[in-house]
Protein backbone atom coordinates (compact mmCIF):
# COMPACT_ATOMS: atom_id res chain seq x y z
CA UNK A 1 0.00 0.00 0.00
CA UNK A 2 1.65 3.26 -1.13
CA UNK A 3 -0.01 5.48 1.48
CA UNK A 4 -0.80 4.42 5.03
CA UNK A 5 -3.74 6.58 6.16
CA UNK A 6 -3.97 6.34 9.95
CA UNK A 7 -6.89 8.72 10.61
CA UNK A 8 -9.59 10.70 8.80
CA UNK A 9 -11.98 12.86 10.85
CA UNK A 10 -14.24 15.87 10.45
CA UNK A 11 -15.90 18.44 12.66
CA UNK A 12 -18.46 21.18 12.19
CA UNK A 13 -17.15 24.57 13.30
CA UNK A 14 -19.00 27.86 13.45
CA UNK A 15 -19.30 28.38 9.70
CA UNK A 16 -17.67 25.45 7.95
CA UNK A 17 -16.55 21.84 8.12
CA UNK A 18 -12.94 21.04 9.00
CA UNK A 19 -11.53 17.75 7.71
CA UNK A 20 -8.28 16.34 9.13
CA UNK A 21 -6.30 13.26 8.20
CA UNK A 22 -2.91 11.76 8.88
CA UNK A 23 -0.59 9.50 6.95
CA UNK A 24 2.06 7.39 8.67
CA UNK A 25 4.07 6.69 5.48
CA UNK A 26 3.79 7.78 1.85
CA UNK A 27 5.25 6.31 -1.34
CA UNK A 28 4.61 8.13 -4.65
CA UNK A 29 1.69 10.08 -3.18
CA UNK A 30 0.44 12.65 -5.70
CA UNK A 31 -2.31 13.90 -3.40
CA UNK A 32 -5.88 13.70 -2.15
CA UNK A 33 -9.12 14.67 -3.85
CA UNK A 34 -11.75 15.58 -1.27
CA UNK A 35 -15.23 14.34 -2.19
CA UNK A 36 -18.59 15.25 -0.63
CA UNK A 37 -22.03 13.63 -0.75
CA UNK A 38 -25.43 14.08 0.87
CA UNK A 39 -26.60 10.54 0.07
CA UNK A 40 -23.41 8.37 0.00
CA UNK A 41 -24.18 7.58 -3.66
CA UNK A 42 -23.52 10.75 -5.65
CA UNK A 43 -20.08 12.23 -4.93
CA UNK A 44 -18.77 15.67 -5.87
CA UNK A 45 -15.10 16.69 -5.92
CA UNK A 46 -14.78 19.82 -3.77
CA UNK A 47 -11.01 20.19 -3.45
CA UNK A 48 -7.51 18.83 -3.75
CA UNK A 49 -4.59 18.69 -1.30
CA UNK A 50 -1.14 17.84 -2.66
CA UNK A 51 0.67 14.87 -1.12
CA UNK A 52 4.27 14.81 0.05
CA UNK A 53 5.43 12.21 -2.47
CA UNK A 54 7.59 9.96 -0.27
CA UNK A 55 7.80 10.09 3.50
CA UNK A 56 8.58 7.74 6.39
CA UNK A 57 7.27 10.15 9.04
CA UNK A 58 3.67 11.04 9.97
CA UNK A 59 2.15 13.95 8.04
CA UNK A 60 -1.01 15.83 9.03
CA UNK A 61 -3.38 17.28 6.42
CA UNK A 62 -6.47 19.47 6.65
CA UNK A 63 -9.16 20.92 4.40
CA UNK A 64 -11.99 23.39 5.17
CA UNK A 65 -15.33 23.05 3.39
CA UNK A 66 -16.85 26.53 3.53
CA UNK A 67 -20.00 25.64 1.62
CA UNK A 68 -23.38 25.55 3.30
CA UNK A 69 -24.05 22.56 5.50
CA UNK A 70 -27.00 20.51 4.17
CA UNK A 71 -30.04 19.74 6.30
CA UNK A 72 -29.31 16.39 7.96
CA UNK A 73 -26.01 14.65 7.30
CA UNK A 74 -23.09 15.21 4.98
CA UNK A 75 -20.50 12.61 3.97
CA UNK A 76 -16.84 12.98 2.99
CA UNK A 77 -14.22 10.65 1.59
CA UNK A 78 -10.67 11.01 0.31
CA UNK A 79 -9.51 9.78 -3.06
CA UNK A 80 -5.78 9.19 -2.58
CA UNK A 81 -4.02 9.36 -5.95
CA UNK A 82 -0.54 7.98 -6.72
CA UNK A 83 1.83 9.68 -9.18
CA UNK A 84 1.04 6.91 -11.71
CA UNK A 85 -2.72 7.66 -11.52
CA UNK A 86 -3.77 4.69 -9.39
CA UNK A 87 -6.12 5.60 -6.57
CA UNK A 88 -7.86 4.30 -3.45
CA UNK A 89 -10.77 5.66 -1.45
CA UNK A 90 -10.69 6.24 2.29
CA UNK A 91 -13.43 5.28 4.69
CA UNK A 92 -16.41 7.64 4.70
CA UNK A 93 -16.78 10.27 7.41
CA UNK A 94 -20.36 11.26 8.32
CA UNK A 95 -21.09 14.58 9.98
CA UNK A 96 -24.54 15.19 11.37
CA UNK A 97 -25.85 18.70 10.99
CA UNK A 98 -26.70 20.35 14.26
CA UNK A 99 -28.95 23.01 12.81
CA UNK A 100 -31.66 24.29 15.05
CA UNK A 101 -35.12 22.97 14.24
CA UNK A 102 -36.26 26.60 13.95
CA UNK A 103 -34.91 29.45 11.80
CA UNK A 104 -32.29 31.63 13.52
CA UNK A 105 -31.62 35.31 12.82
CA UNK A 106 -28.41 36.62 14.40
CA UNK A 107 -27.74 40.20 15.45
CA UNK A 108 -25.94 42.07 12.67
CA UNK A 109 -22.26 42.84 13.18
CA UNK A 110 -20.99 45.47 13.63
CA UNK A 111 -23.89 47.38 15.12
CA UNK A 112 -23.98 50.42 14.98
CA UNK A 113 -22.26 50.52 11.59
CA UNK A 114 -21.30 52.69 8.62
CA UNK A 115 -21.82 51.72 5.83
CA UNK A 116 -21.67 47.87 5.92
CA UNK A 117 -22.82 45.22 8.36
CA UNK A 118 -23.05 41.42 8.19
CA UNK A 119 -26.28 39.52 8.88
CA UNK A 120 -26.13 35.77 9.58
CA UNK A 121 -29.14 33.47 9.55
CA UNK A 122 -29.91 29.75 9.60
CA UNK A 123 -32.62 27.95 7.67
CA UNK A 124 -33.44 24.50 9.17
CA UNK A 125 -35.19 23.15 6.08
CA UNK A 126 -35.44 24.06 2.41
CA UNK A 127 -38.00 26.71 1.54
CA UNK A 128 -38.64 30.24 0.39
CA UNK A 129 -36.54 32.82 2.25
CA UNK A 130 -37.09 36.56 2.45
CA UNK A 131 -34.72 38.97 4.23
CA UNK A 132 -35.78 42.62 4.01
CA UNK A 133 -34.82 45.90 5.67
CA UNK A 134 -37.40 48.43 6.88
CA UNK A 135 -37.18 51.95 8.30
CA UNK A 136 -38.86 52.97 11.58
CA UNK A 137 -42.05 53.89 9.69
CA UNK A 138 -42.32 50.35 8.32
CA UNK A 139 -41.32 51.22 4.76
CA UNK A 140 -39.27 48.61 2.95
CA UNK A 141 -35.86 50.08 2.03
CA UNK A 142 -33.88 47.02 0.83
CA UNK A 143 -34.48 43.43 -0.24
CA UNK A 144 -31.42 41.32 0.70
CA UNK A 145 -32.76 37.82 -0.03
CA UNK A 146 -35.87 36.80 -1.93
CA UNK A 147 -35.56 33.19 -3.15
CA UNK A 148 -35.75 29.52 -2.31
CA UNK A 149 -32.80 28.22 -0.28
CA UNK A 150 -31.67 24.85 1.02
CA UNK A 151 -31.23 24.19 4.71
CA UNK A 152 -28.01 25.72 6.02
CA UNK A 153 -26.24 28.71 7.47
CA UNK A 154 -26.09 31.88 5.40
CA UNK A 155 -24.45 35.29 5.61
CA UNK A 156 -25.43 38.52 3.83
CA UNK A 157 -23.56 41.83 3.76
CA UNK A 158 -25.89 44.82 4.03
CA UNK A 159 -24.65 48.11 2.60
CA UNK A 160 -26.52 51.14 3.97
CA UNK A 161 -24.45 53.89 2.34
CA UNK A 162 -27.51 55.24 0.50
CA UNK A 163 -29.57 55.41 3.72
CA UNK A 164 -29.53 58.10 6.38
CA UNK A 165 -28.46 57.60 9.99
CA UNK A 166 -31.08 55.98 12.15
CA UNK A 167 -32.75 52.82 13.37
CA UNK A 168 -33.73 50.12 10.89
CA UNK A 169 -35.26 46.67 11.22
CA UNK A 170 -34.34 43.55 9.26
CA UNK A 171 -36.93 40.81 8.92
CA UNK A 172 -36.35 37.15 8.04
CA UNK A 173 -39.36 35.18 6.77
CA UNK A 174 -39.14 31.46 6.05
CA UNK A 175 -41.34 28.39 6.53
CA UNK A 176 -44.16 30.42 8.15
CA UNK A 177 -41.78 31.97 10.73
CA UNK A 178 -40.97 35.69 10.90
CA UNK A 179 -37.98 36.99 12.91
CA UNK A 180 -37.02 40.66 13.39
CA UNK A 181 -33.88 42.43 14.68
CA UNK A 182 -32.97 46.09 15.07
CA UNK A 183 -29.83 47.77 13.67
CA UNK A 184 -28.43 51.29 13.74
CA UNK A 185 -26.69 53.19 10.96
CA UNK A 186 -24.37 55.93 12.29
CA UNK A 187 -22.84 58.34 9.80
Amino acid sequence: MPVELSSFTGSITNKNIELNWRTETEVNNYGFEIEKSIDKTNWEKIGFVAGHGNSNTPIDYSFADNSNIPGSSVYYRLKQIDVDGKYEYSTIVELKNKLSSKPVLSQNYPNPFNPESKIDYTVPKAGYVSLRVYDVLGREVKVLVNKGQNAGKYSVTFNGEDLSSGIYFYVLSTNNVVLTKKMIILK
